[in-house]
């Protein structure tokens, strides 16, 4: 090629450029000055919204919890926090409660004369005419506290008379007390009842001294759980004896107390049968887990202990902690038209204690986006088992920004 070839090929070349270049720019001029309308409405226009592509976590369940349940009577298994019974036999039958009474009494009185934490309530004056009460249960073959004519004991040591020994007697001499009568406790406790909708349990005495004092073991259960709410009653029946000035030292009648996790609730004898209402505490992961139980109906406490000892046993084994989600995992992802992506991601971790084969799920609930931040929040993750659900935020662990000028402008069929 000569000198005269190559300058011509290099004019072509220069003359094809001016033309591509002169020629885009003569369309933006072109659509900012007669297409301004459209110029206007691209660079003003929304983008669309990126739809989150979610990533659902599998369902968690553990194997169902093999069980050692009694031979005998209606019994119950509940834990605070839990729905339903984790063990349950005969829970319907109202069967005679004994001295499980006492607890509907001192929450009865509870309500009447709340002892504020730390404290021990108003004083309550003993006479004759409770020394009278204590030697009539004694000829009742009824459960007795010592008293003395004289002696002034505090609400709290009143109901600790009433509760550790299982004092019959302290139950009428309190009633009289708050209500005047035993009656009007008795008409007082059954309204309470009522009002906890516990409609299958009815008191006649404040003590338990009669068969007609009955109740069913899924009620009890919810019982047990309401007492373990007022931190007096509470303290009371997890004691395993008290000392009192003015009586000496009361020991519990609850001989499961310390064993097996338990510390509470409360005994129950008739003629017929022993109870136990009781609770037990277990430590599950990071949180602790309080069951609540009752076991009607055994022919002796040892009987009923044993029987207890072994349910909870394989009980205990069957509540675990869960982690269904960790920190930073990601749930969904994000992708726009021009190029921009981002995942969502958990805000923090979760775990939760569940019990047997209760299923743990997540349902992830991600919105469309647009324009957003780093760190912004763009849904939830919301994890449920049984009656417990929470949710845990998700995130975008980046930016997703606006595509400018030169995209908008050549992707109008993109646009909203």
């Amino acid at each position: 090629m000569t000198e005269d070839e190559a300058r011509a090929a290099k004019a072509r070349v220069y003359r094809r450029r001016r033309i591509v270049v002169f020629s885009a720019l003569a369309i933006v001029v072109a659509l900012l000055t007669t297409g301004g309308v459209y110029t206007s409405n691209a660079l003003g226009a929304a983008v669309p919204a990126a739809a989150p592509q979610i990533t659902d976590p599998e369902p968690v369940a553990a194997a169902a919890q093999p069980l050692a349940l009694p031979g005998f009577g209606s019994y119950a298994v509940g834990a605070v926090g839990f729905d339903g019974l984790m063990a349950a036999g005969n829970e319907s039958t109202p069967m005679a409660i004994a001295s499980i009474t006492k607890i509907v009494t001192a929450l009865t009185v509870l309500e009447a004369n709340p002892i504020p934490a730390g404290e021990s309530g108003p004083d309550l004056e003993y006479t004759e005419a409770d020394v009278d009460i204590y030697w009539d249960m004694v000829a009742q073959n009824g459960s007795v506290a010592p008293v003395e004519a004289g002696a002034v004991l505090s609400l709290r040591e009143s109901l600790e008379a009433l509760l550790v020994p299982s004092g019959n007697n302290y139950g009428i001499s309190i009633a009289n007390w708050a209500f005047g009568s035993e009656q009007a406790l008795v008409d007082r406790a059954n309204a309470w009842l009522a009002a906890h909708g516990l409609a299958n349990t009815h008191v006649v005495d404040s003590s338990g001294m009669s068969d007609d004092n009955v109740s069913t073991a899924a009620d009890l259960v919810v019982l047990g759980q309401i007492a373990l709410q007022d931190p007096t009653l509470a303290t009371i029946v997890a004691s395993a004896s008290v000392e009192i000035p003015e009586i000496g030292v009361l020991t519990n009648s609850n001989k499961m107390l310390g064993t097996h996790g338990v510390d509470g609730m409360k005994t129950g004898t008739t003629d017929d049968a022993a109870n136990l209402l009781f609770t037990a505490d277990y430590a599950v992961g990071s949180s602790t887990v309080t069951v609540v139980g009752v076991l009607l109906g055994g022919q002796t406490h040892a009987a009923v202990n044993e029987a207890i000892a072994a349910l909870l046993d394989s009980v205990a084994p069957g509540f675990h902690e869960v982690a269904p989600l960790t920190a930073n995992q990601v749930l969904a992802e994000y992708s726009t038209p021009w190029g921009e992506t981002a995942r969502a991601r958990t805000a923090e971790g979760a775990t939760l204690v569940v019990w047997g084969e209760t299923p743990v799920d997540v349902e992830v609930q991600a919105e469309p986006v647009t324009l957003a931040q780093r760190g912004e929040n763009v849904g939830a993750a919301i994890v449920r088992a049984g009656s417990q659900e929470f949710s845990v935020p998700l995130v975008l662990d980046a930016a997703i920004e606006d595509p400018g000028t030169w995209w908008r402008l050549t992707n109008p069929g993109a646009l909203d």
